[in-house]
């Protein structure tokens, strides 16, 4: 399953935006309101629940200065992918879209594909918080 928020501009740097989101307690941050819970467990990952939702562990997986941040799950049992890229479209402004990527069967699909597009298009609407 592949999911797209909408590219969101933002009146940051590149290099700005690269930092904040390789910082993984900024992403309190953007998180939506329904937010439950936020604990970062390491320097490079953190536990987030959003309420009536289980709690997903993310770790930092890849990072390309300063155009790309990849988050993935913890946990082998939903095995998924969370990707900023971001393009320069100025020295002080950038586009930032969220790309999920995720191995789901089509029952958990179905069940997973409205809130996740939601939450992606909040934490992109989100950025200009950094």
């Amino acid at each position: 399953m592949n999911l797209e928020s909408p590219k969101v501009s933002v009146q940051k740097s590149a290099q700005y935006l690269f930092d904040q989101l390789t910082d993984v307690k900024n992403f309190e941050k953007l998180m939506p309101d329904n937010i439950a819970k936020f604990e970062v467990t390491g320097e490079d990952a953190f536990i987030f629940g959003l309420k009536g939702m289980p709690e997903i562990k993310l770790k930092m997986k890849d990072k390309t200065a300063p155009t790309k941040v990849v988050l993935g799950a913890a946990s082998d049992k939903l095995p998924f992918t969370l990707t900023g890229n971001i393009t320069p479209t100025s020295d002080d402004s950038s586009d930032v879209q969220l790309h999920f990527e995720g191995e789901f069967n089509a029952m958990m699909a179905m069940m997973v594909k409205g809130p996740i597009s939601k939450f992606i298009e909040t934490l992109a609407g989100n950025m200009h918080k950094l």
